[in-house]
């Protein structure tokens, strides 16, 4: 009778412990979200999330604050969140680095800061390709005149980016070697210290997402040469391609949202309702079209296989860049 006793009063521990933590994870959100950045204010991922967040915040009934989490090309905000406790209360704002970070420290021998692994995809919300821009006083009118000169000239052209092998640097090592030619990379902390360093003349060119640059071709201070993507772009339809000038490179700058694997179920499904509900709000749509960008959503399932088929081939991509400075 003591053994019945002590096995029901365990059996109903264990049932209320269980229904304490559904009910957690039913109520969830219970305080404020935050959502990490892993760069600077002032680049693609602080453009695309702090409207996202405010729109997502909306609709969990609790604020999502953006924390700038920047180092490391991007790689200590989003080893932060990887490590972090599966709850949902920490997301993380990625670029398309987070797939290429892991694999560029095994290529350097060193540990990395994070495995892919350790991230659960959530949304995508952007998927742009990347732009040559040098500044509206250069000498390069043209990607010709630019490459001639690049080539005429190792070294003397330099180019910004947010950090070693990131969403700026990667495309640009492309170019190096589908071109054969030298160009002299200067990284920084984030796009928006490279996009500032490239206005006051301290680089040459850089490559970068539409949304940190549209605003600055616009005003007259910034040229764009090419794109990495396919055909025209919309945002900037007088911008070849550089497959259409013969260059056979491609790169698209995506952003998405992720948590630290093993976050529950319930929460995973909260996060995924208010990323959808963050792409369709009026209000963020216009900011994102104000800034030369738009919303490619892609939901968790879909998302999910993105991430992995992009890893892949960033894997190749980097195998024929090599080791870099």
């Amino acid at each position: 009778m003591q053994k019945t006793l002590k096995t029901l009063c365990a059996v109903a521990l264990t049932l209320s412990a269980v229904a304490g933590s559904a009910m957690a994870q039913d109520a969830y959100p219970t305080k404020p979200v935050t959502m990490v950045i892993p760069f600077p204010p002032g680049g693609v991922a602080d453009t695309v999330g702090r409207p996202v967040a405010e729109a997502m915040g909306r609709h969990l009934n609790q604020p999502v604050v953006v924390l700038n989490r920047a180092g490391a090309g991007g790689g200590i905000g989003m080893a932060q969140v990887a490590k972090s406790a599966p709850d949902g209360y920490n997301v993380l704002l990625a670029l398309s680095s987070v797939v290429v970070l892991p694999e560029a420290d095994r290529l350097l021998s060193r540990p990395p800061q994070f495995e892919l692994a350790q991230l659960q995809p959530i949304a995508r919300l952007t998927a742009d390709p990347t732009v040559l821009v040098v500044r509206a006083d250069s000498p390069w009118k043209t990607y010709a005149e630019f490459i001639a000169f690049a080539k005429a000239n190792p070294g003397r052209i330099t180019f910004g980016s947010s950090g070693n092998y990131g969403t700026m640097h990667v495309p640009m090592e492309q170019l190096k070697a589908a071109t054969n030619s030298f160009l002299l990379h200067v990284p920084y902390t984030g796009a928006g210290p490279a996009i500032t360093g490239l206005l006051g003349g301290q680089v040459d060119a850089l490559a970068s997402g539409p949304a940190s640059v549209a605003g600055q071709i616009k005003a007259g201070k910034m040229r764009a040469l090419a794109h990495w993507g396919e055909g025209r772009l919309a945002t900037l339809p007088d911008v070849p391609s550089f497959k259409e000038l013969g260059v056979p490179i491609s790169y698209s700058q995506w952003s998405g949202i992720f948590v630290p694997a093993g976050t529950p179920a319930a929460v995973v499904t909260k996060l995924r309702e208010a990323a959808r509900v963050a792409a369709q709000d009026p209000k963020t749509i216009q900011i994102f079209t104000s800034a030369g960008t738009s919303f490619q959503f892609q939901d968790m399932p879909e998302f999910d296989k993105f991430v992995q088929d992009d890893a892949k081939a960033m894997l190749a991509v980097l195998k024929k860049i090599g080791k870099v400075n």
